[in-house]
């Protein structure tokens, strides 16, 4: 696997992560297509927050290399953080400042010119203009998850992570988020990484899944192959069947990373 590979948005080669006896990630390989978006699935422990992580260059990792949108994360990746967002509902904003200045300070953080424009924009893209000058503590769930994607989307991110982007949301404008990641993949030609446990949510915007287990990916193939593969009518069904080893794989080794990952996330 060419870790620098300019076909590939992402590409993690035997990435390993050891918290001190605790193994959060076994010796993962895999590569993310430019302008795909790919699911990355697995039950609580599975390792998939940590491999996020890594990705965004937070943790490092204690063995293996991974490359971002062509630079290595491990020893460049200023080069890069700024083409690339997060966005998660678990991880909130200053609640005191304003929604205007919360996407201000990330706007700055980012170095971005003509900052108020872009905001302004994203205001009206994302139904955000009558709620700009109120605190986010007094926003409701789904404002809240607008306002996130907004922060996610401020630099108009080649790549963007999203942790349970609709996770509370009633299916309204969870739907309502699913179409405008759909068209801000389409418009942009953006990849994007969606860690979800909603597998119709992944059905629909995925590619392609990743599915991992105890620290390691298990399978990996479009939804459509996963479901003739494990001859199962949902992608529910066939995470199900990894989960509860119902599927004839052998079961992943090594010391289980469920309780480090479990403290950060998922």
């Amino acid at each position: 696997m060419d870790i620098s590979s300019a076909a590939a948005a992402v590409t993690a080669q035997d990435l390993y992560k050891r918290y001190r006896k605790v193994v959060a990630v076994d010796h993962v390989s895999f590569q993310i297509p430019r302008g795909a978006t790919v699911g990355l699935l697995g039950g609580n422990g599975a390792g998939k927050t940590t491999t996020i992580a890594m990705i965004m260059g937070l943790v490092l990792p204690t063995s293996g290399a991974i490359s971002v949108l062509g630079e290595d994360m491990i020893r460049h990746r200023q080069r890069v953080l700024h083409r690339m967002n997060f966005e998660s509902p678990y991880v909130n904003m200053p609640m005191r400042l304003t929604v205007r200045q919360n996407l201000t300070v990330y706007g700055r953080l980012y170095g971005l010119p003509e900052l108020s424009g872009r905001i302004a924009a994203l205001a009206g893209a994302l139904d955000l203009r009558e709620l700009l000058e109120r605190p986010c503590g007094r926003l409701s769930a789904g404002q809240k998850t607008r306002v996130s994607l907004a922060k996610a989307l401020l630099n108009d991110p080649e790549l963007l992570l999203l942790d349970e982007p609709t996770a509370s949301l009633d299916p309204d404008t969870a739907d309502w988020v699913r179409r405008h990641l759909e068209n801000f993949r389409r418009e942009r030609g953006a990849t994007i990484l969606l860690a979800s446990h909603n597998m119709p949510e992944v059905e629909r915007l995925c590619d392609s899944v990743i599915i991992m287990k105890r620290g390691r990916i298990v399978d990996e193939d479009s939804p459509a192959a996963l479901l003739r593969r494990y001859g199962r009518a949902t992608l529910e069904d066939v995470f199900l069947a990894v989960a509860r080893d119902e599927a004839g794989l052998p079961a992943p080794g090594g010391v289980s990373g469920a309780g480090t990952d479990a403290e950060m996330g998922g």
